[in-house]
């Protein structure tokens, strides 16, 4: 069983933000996967296959960002997930610059709300993690106040960026859901930069 999450907030003002990468991330999963999110169960909209007998389900957590660990929780209890082993969780790294990713078997919350709520809903920071950066010069010379940017629109230039990465990270992850070790598929993306 492998759950994977991509954080994001729902509805069509916050498509194509910098906070929603992580829907991105597991829309572009389910098109490799060739599933669609068809079910709306535990706060968050589904999408189930079986690859080489394992089950396979990514969720998008229909609670806002604030709230994800409300609808991980969930997700974790109805599927009987072990967190520490057979979650992974994608989402938007403001510390990670703009074409980077990072995968960790653990780690902190850092500044993401998101993750935030996550970890104090499970009780622990021990679950797998993908981080797709998405920190622009911009926010790095500190022109743009950190929650306006999050939640602003991505831009031509850096979407282009984005794009590629969020494709890598899918590409890798389907490996990953394919059998791949997992060790292997972690260091492969934690070597990429676009």
């Amino acid at each position: 069983m492998l759950l994977i999450v991509g954080l994001g907030n729902p509805g069509m003002k916050y498509k194509n933000t910098y906070h929603n990468v992580g829907f991105d991330l597991v829309d572009a999963l389910a098109k490799s996967l060739k599933i669609k999110f068809d079910e709306a169960e535990c706060e968050a909209k589904t999408a189930r296959a079986i690859v080489g007998g394992e089950d396979v389900v990514l969720a998008k957590p229909q609670t806002y960002m604030n709230l994800s660990g409300v609808a991980v929780k969930k997700l974790v209890k109805h599927y009987g997930v072990d967190a520490t082993t057979e979650l992974i969780v994608c989402y938007d790294d403001v510390d990670l610059p703009l074409g980077s990713m990072r995968m960790r078997e653990s780690g902190s919350a850092g500044t993401h709300n998101g993750m935030r709520s996550i970890v104090s809903e499970l009780g622990t920071q021990d679950f797998k993690r993908l981080r797709i950066g998405t920190r622009t010069d911009e926010l790095k010379n500190k022109e743009v106040e950190l929650i306006d940017f999050v939640l602003s629109k991505v831009d031509y230039d850096s979407k282009q960026i984005l794009d590629k990465t969020v494709k890598s990270a899918a590409d890798l992850l389907f490996g990953l859901v394919k059998g791949e070790d997992f060790a292997r598929v972690e260091e492969k993306i934690n070597k990429y930069h676009d």
